[in-house]
């Protein structure tokens, strides 16, 4: 297994894997081929993939706003797991982030993604309990959680 920087090219297996993750949420705009797109035109040195030959086993997108860096949509396969795919990704963004200067990051994950809350506090991630996550929708997005 090697990890390597996402391309566009890798869109339809990343999907594929993000749908067999129980607890993803994806949207039709952001998380269509488009919207990927300009993610990793937008944050090219931060996403990744785990690879092994031909086969995509996980993924991170990250991406930063010149202060803080934020972690979006990573998940490994659900039959690779416990294998520290999902930490050397994390890892690899987190080299990316220190060398662009960023020092503090931020993640958000459904409270009933009980894998993926596991994962994170496991990676040393803390919940914070003073802030309140709020969003805006500009345009409507048909949400798929899986």
């Amino acid at each position: 297994m090697r990890i390597r920087k996402m391309t566009i090219e890798d869109y339809e297996k990343v999907y594929a894997l993000w749908l067999s993750c129980k607890g993803m949420g994806l949207n039709d705009l952001d998380d269509s081929r488009d919207g990927i797109k300009k993610y990793l035109e937008r944050n090219p040195d931060t996403c990744f993939v785990a690879v092994e030959g031909e086969d995509i086993l996980g993924a991170v997108l990250a991406g930063n706003d010149g202060r803080r860096g934020i972690f979006s949509h990573t998940a490994v396969s659900p039959e690779h797991r416990h294998q520290g795919i999902g930490r050397a990704l994390v890892e690899a963004v987190l080299e990316e982030f220190r060398k662009l200067g960023i020092h503090k990051v931020n993640l958000v994950v459904f409270s009933r993604n009980e894998a993926g809350n596991a994962f994170w506090e496991k990676m040393g991630f803390t919940k914070r309990e003073d802030l309140t996550y709020r969003n805006y929708l500009i345009d409507q997005l048909k949400r798929i959680d899986t």
